[in-house]
């Protein structure tokens, strides 16, 4: 079908621009698109930049989303002002204006704990480096600083942390509020994260009913030897009494294995042997918590499960064991050799006698001699009780003038041609900050001292001489009674003696 516009003939498969609408336009030539005021106003928002609506737009017409076939032709006609597809124009990002979409039908954008979406969803609380808290302490101390009470679901470990579950946005808010407002015995803070999460298992959130418990209880009673205080809970799920309760048993579940758990807590904490071969064990988190409560635990059998990693063990190795199985488990074929195999069980399981039902070879150990206390120390020597007499009495004497405010009267302690000179044994690489660094500096070390003129100076002569730099010295207060006194020569004309003791300079405590 043709058209005529004032002698011009047009072809409607025709594919240059024009047309009556367009060329009928006074403005910007034939290639001018809608005014925004000649838009439809849900077509100002949902399109892009350029001509005629984005292309959400043809798909919002409809209320079941559905596209309009005669619409789209009657969009598509010369006079409704739609254009072919043109590349360069603006387009929205389809993906973001979906989910945005979305999110309005929902009632909001918002995400994590605040969001309104969110408010019946779950979420995993983290405890990092958790594991070293008591459950109850734990949970009553994030309950004594929470503005809103709740209630932890499918409390667990997982590696150091401790994770539970909350299914408040609120609750969940209101915890992640608390994180470093509790300080632990080790005065380090008590981080808590909130991270959304898909809900637990049903069997996680729910403690088996008191008639299922009480079942259990009976089911464990028949088989518990109270003459050997052993527990054969082999091959439990498939239990008679359990099947015909349609008691479905499974100790890989954190409630299944707690109930058995508080069973061997309450009535037989006496416990020595306990057999959990054949119950496709995987994991042994839960098991671990028994290691409190059944303190008398000798002999435990993990054979034929699915154990894969020797890491699980780590998790029980508070047991003190001395008879353990762990045949027919994965983590059996992990090593090299049967000698590293037992040395890896053995690490955790320093008093194990017994492993898969072999005798073990005595471990190589070196013979220590039981400790034995040093001799105490050996006080003073003097040689004879007249040298022991005059020695005391010039030390008193001495250094009740020495700790005095004036130190001239010594120089009666002192001969005419008498020398001294200070040594301190050590050196430190910043003498003026350290607290002997008044005596460093004066220091006659003929070991660290190579200088002769350093050497000759730093020696004292003359009574005087001697008094005088003794005054220039700190005051200081002697302990005479800490005093350990070695006479090393004695005659007629010479006392050779050594003195260690202890005294102070203010508040510093010096040994010499």
């Amino acid at each position: 079908m043709a058209m005529a516009d004032e002698g011009r003939h047009y072809n409607e498969h025709d594919d240059r621009v024009g047309g009556p609408a367009f060329r009928s336009k006074k403005g910007r030539g034939p290639f001018r698109g809608r005014m925004y005021s000649e838009q439809p106003p849900r077509q100002r928002h949902r399109g892009g930049v350029g001509w005629g609506p984005g292309p959400r737009a043809r798909f919002d017409e409809d209320e079941g989303g559905d596209v309009s076939m005669n619409d789209t032709l009657q969009d598509s006609s010369p006079g409704s002002g739609q254009r072919r597809f043109n590349p360069y124009s603006v387009r929205p990002n389809r993906r973001g204006e979906d989910r945005f979409d979305r999110d309005r039908e929902r009632g909001g954008g918002q995400r994590g704990p605040r969001g309104a979406a969110n408010r019946k969803s779950w979420f995993k609380i983290t405890i990092p480096c958790g594991k070293k808290y008591d459950k109850p302490w734990l949970i009553a101390a994030l309950q004594g600083v929470c503005s809103l009470q709740f209630t932890p679901v499918h409390f667990h470990y997982e590696k150091n942390n401790a994770v539970f579950f909350v299914e408040d946005a609120t609750t969940a808010n209101a915890l992640k509020m608390v994180s470093r407002k509790i300080t632990d015995k080790d005065s380090y803070k008590v981080v808590v994260i909130i991270n959304s999460s898909s809900s637990p298992p049903s069997f996680i959130q729910n403690e088996l009913k008191p008639e299922e418990l009480e079942q259990l209880k009976q089911c464990m009673s028949k088989r518990f030897d109270g003459s050997q205080q052993a527990l054969d809970l082999n091959s439990l799920r498939t239990d008679p009494d359990l099947v015909t309760h349609n008691i479905d048993l499974v100790l890989n579940r954190r409630n299944c294995m707690q109930a058995v758990n508080k069973v061997i807590e309450e009535n037989i904490p006496e416990l020595v042997s306990l057999n959990l071969s054949n119950n496709r064990l995987y994991r042994l988190d839960d098991l671990s918590e028994l290691v409190n409560k059944a303190t008398k635990l000798k002999s435990l059998n993990l054979s034929r499960n699915e154990l894969k990693t020797e890491r699980e063990l780590d998790k029980i190795k508070g047991f003190q064991l001395e008879e353990l199985w762990l045949d027919r488990n994965a983590l059996c074929d992990s090593f090299k050799d049967h000698s590293t195999y037992i040395s890896a069980v053995r690490e955790r399981f320093s008093k194990l006698l017994r492993l898969d039902g072999h005798i073990l070879p005595l471990p190589i150990a070196f013979d220590v001699e039981a400790p034995t206390t040093l001799p105490p120390g050996k006080g003073s020597y003097f040689g004879s009780d007249d040298i022991k007499s005059l020695i005391l009495r010039f030390l008193q004497q001495y250094y009740s003038v020495y700790d005095s405010a004036d130190r001239q009267p010594l120089l009666d302690a002192y001969h005419d041609g008498a020398s001294f000179s200070l040594t301190v044994p050590f050196t430190t690489q910043n003498p003026s900050r350290s607290s002997l660094g008044e005596y460093q500096k004066d220091s006659r070390n003929v070991k660290k001292l190579s200088n002769p003129a350093a050497r000759f100076r730093l020696l004292k002569h003359t009574r005087l001489m001697v008094v005088a730099f003794l005054n220039e010295l700190p005051k200081t207060q002697h302990d005479v009674s800490s005093f350990v006194v070695d006479v090393s020569a004695c005659t007629n004309t010479l006392l050779s003696f050594t003195v260690a003791g202890v005294f102070k300079e203010g508040r510093c405590l010096f040994c010499v």
